[in-house]
């Protein structure tokens, strides 16, 4: 009797202690996922399979490619870019993503985001507008179904998910023409996206598969949602800010419609010589927990290669030669530790304890204690701000352009102060970004000088010295070193020019003025 007993203490305190365990461990999203943004910053395939292989390992099962020019469509040669895939290439991602457990979707943006394809004036009757080429005209419909059909049709082709990303987001220019000027009159700017939006969405269902979209203009006009299919799945994309900031957030979370979260890793206003990183954490912190307590199935970490603007190059008034994304960030291959981060955040039901990550990270990745761990994140954390039109961001209140040079410089320092005993390759690239937001933050010094109104010409001199010394510190052989096997050399080379033209065409012009 006394051995059952025990026998049974000992069941119920096994029994207590998995109840223990499980309580802490978060309630699995069904869909664990990343976005990857190929508009720029093609990666290599080896590249892309090791990525994937990285997410594997994570725990993550869904992965969002947004190939965008990238793609091999078969009945639409001009759309694919020099960097496309191959159909065969294509394949055998999917095939290999399948073959770890992890679900490709496919993105194809169907109606703003969509310069890629209305530059070319095979489909200038789709444009919304004859000089910005963002964005379908939502009244064009059978030609627009027409396109459409045909480009999923492809994608579902090479792709075996059971779900279509169609876009759908940040749709500036709705209501822009008279078409949908008139429209927007009789019915409002919901029922114009709603309508159209419909369309997409049916036509994805009525090719078998559930399509995907993001939230942001559903929920800026509830009446958008009206007859859309239940299939339907949202995505609610929130990089830190308030839950109504797009609209009612209570109108798409009581639609009855499958909600999936977005955090972001890299997204406005990261740029070249900028990243964000103690906000993306915090976005991390405060919004998977969040999204667990509103019911949403599953989470989506979407990582930006450029802002999704573009400027123009043309040729005559009604031609284009070409289109140059406005604002590039550092490639994905630089944030490995967010990417950790974000996998640590989904294992638990808490938020994620952003010191503690740190601090087990940098001593597991790089082998630093507690005190160089320190170091480490008061460096990548310092001198978050923005520079625009010669001023400093509003919420960096007196802070100067110089103190944040002299702010950059100490960040630089600290970096080369630690040695990381291992992965020092993956280390090397918080040096180069140190490297390149001191560069900038040097010559916006000079720039922002030559832009004051007591500027004096005797100041040329020392200025031609700071621009002379900026070139001469080349960084370029080091960004093509560490992104070498991430990025093809002709889009390494692009960003390098990229990087440093303000510095070149800075450095002919005060040049000149010299010798006048």
């Amino acid at each position: 009797m006394m051995m059952k007993k025990y026998v049974l203490i000992t069941v119920l305190l096994v029994f207590g202690c998995m109840l223990s365990l499980r309580a802490q461990q978060a309630p699995d999203f069904a869909v664990r996922g990343f976005h990857l943004d190929l508009r720029v910053q093609v990666m290599k395939m080896p590249a892309l399979k090791k990525f994937a292989k990285q997410l594997h390992d994570g725990g993550m099962n869904t992965l969002i490619m947004e190939w965008e020019a990238t793609y091999p469509f078969e009945n639409h040669p001009l759309i694919p870019n020099q960097f496309a895939y191959t159909r065969e290439e294509v394949k055998e991602f999917v095939d290999y993503c399948e073959k770890l457990g992890i679900d490709v979707i496919p993105l194809q943006q169907s109606f703003g985001h969509v310069e890629y394809i209305l530059r070319h004036y095979r489909y200038k009757n789709l444009r919304e507008d004859q000089k910005d080429y963002s964005q379908i005209n939502p009244l064009r419909e059978e030609e627009a179904k027409a396109l459409f059909k045909d480009l999923y049709t492809d994608m579902i082709s090479t792709h075996h998910s059971d779900y279509v990303h169609i876009g759908g987001d940040e749709t500036y220019l709705l209501g822009h023409s008279k078409e949908s000027q008139a429209k927007v009159a009789a019915v409002g700017k919901g029922r114009l996206y709603g309508d159209y939006i419909k369309l997409l969405c049916q036509l994805v269902v009525d090719l078998g598969k559930k399509p995907v979209l993001w939230a942001d203009i559903a929920m800026k006009y509830p009446d958008a949602l009206e007859g859309i299919p239940k299939e339907t799945v949202f995505i609610d994309w929130n990089y830190g800010w308030d839950v109504n900031m797009f609209g009612k957030h209570s109108n798409l979370l009581n639609a009855g419609y499958e909600i999936w979260g977005a955090p972001s890793l890299r997204s406005h206003p990261d740029n070249y010589f900028l990243t964000q990183w103690e906000k993306h954490f915090k976005n991390i912190h405060d919004f998977i927990p969040q999204a667990r307590d509103f019911g949403y199935k599953g989470m989506i970490m979407t990582s930006w290669s450029t802002s999704g603007l573009y400027g123009s190059t043309w040729e005559s008034p009604k031609d284009l030669v070409d289109l140059y994304p406005i604002r590039r960030v550092y490639p994905l291959s630089g944030f490995n530790i967010l990417i950790a981060a974000y996998v640590e955040a989904l294992r638990s039901t808490k938020g994620l304890d952003i010191q503690a990550f740190i601090s087990n990270y940098a001593k597991r990745q790089y082998g630093f204690n507690a005190k160089e761990t320190v170091k480490f994140w008061d460096a990548l954390k310092a001198n978050p701000y923005e520079i625009n039109q010669g001023l400093v961001s509003a919420n960096a209140t007196g802070v100067t352009v110089t103190q944040m040079k002299d702010s950059a410089d100490w960040v630089l320092r600290q970096f080369k102060e630690l040695t990381p005993k291992k992965n020092k390759e993956e280390y090397a690239h918080y040096i180069l970004m140190s490297q390149i937001r001191l560069r900038y933050l040097k010559y916006m010094e000079v720039e922002m000088r030559l832009n004051a109104p007591d500027f004096s010409a005797t100041e040329l001199p020392k200025m031609k010295q700071v621009i002379k010394e900026l070139l001469a510190e080349n960084l370029d052989e080091t960004f093509k070193k560490l992104n070498t096997a991430w990025m093809y050399d002709a889009e390494i080379a692009q960003e390098n020019e990229l990087r440093n033209s303000k510095i070149v065409l800075l450095d002919a012009r005060i040049n000149r003025l010299g010798k006048q």
